[in-house]
């Protein structure tokens, strides 16, 4: 077990409403294939990698770290969440010092649409970026309540950097 700040990782199992956000394992291999190697995927994080490519690259129990989350649906795995302090050098941040905790997500086709990714927000600040073409991606970044805070080029692309908290802000 290693610690991510005050966490201790890997967590137990979070159950939602419909899913279970797990530690991923040895036979979610094909699927982490197969979210890579997706061309629809792909489209929005630069570009799918060819799948040969994927296959040497990925190991026999894939994305085993802090912050990488399983998404698994009825017992099979249809996607994974992420949650990385959003490094310092990259472009786009909410506070001058960087840090922020951001939220990643990729679903394999078949499960857009159906609301998976909006059942796995953290209860702290988050950020989020996507480019602006994925016209999806904006869609449900609005819908979670995530807020604008800036614009800038990052993968060849224009990206869209917003803020989440569950936090309400108290009145004066």
């Amino acid at each position: 077990m290693t610690e991510l700040g005050a966490v201790a990782w890997p967590p137990a199992r979070i159950r939602t409403e419909r899913l279970v956000l797990r530690e991923p394992g040895a036979r979610d291999r094909a699927a982490f294939i197969d979210l890579f190697a997706s061309p629809e995927v792909g489209a929005y994080i630069g570009c799918p990698r060819p799948r040969e490519e994927i296959e040497r690259a990925v190991p026999e129990v894939p994305g085993r770290r802090p912050g990488l989350f399983v998404i698994d649906l009825d017992g099979a795995m249809i996607g994974m969440i992420t949650l990385d302090r959003r490094d310092a050098g990259r472009p786009g941040h909410v506070r001058p010092e960087a840090g922020e905790v951001e939220l990643g997500y990729m679903l394999l086709p078949e499960a857009w649409g159906y609301g998976y990714a909006a059942e796995a927000l953290p209860s702290e600040p988050v950020v989020l970026r996507t480019q602006t073409a994925n016209d999806r991606s904006m869609r449900l970044a609005v819908k979670l309540g995530f807020t604008e805070v800036e614009r800038f080029e990052e993968y060849g692309a224009e990206q869209w950097l917003g803020v989440w908290s569950s936090v309400v802000p108290s009145g004066c």
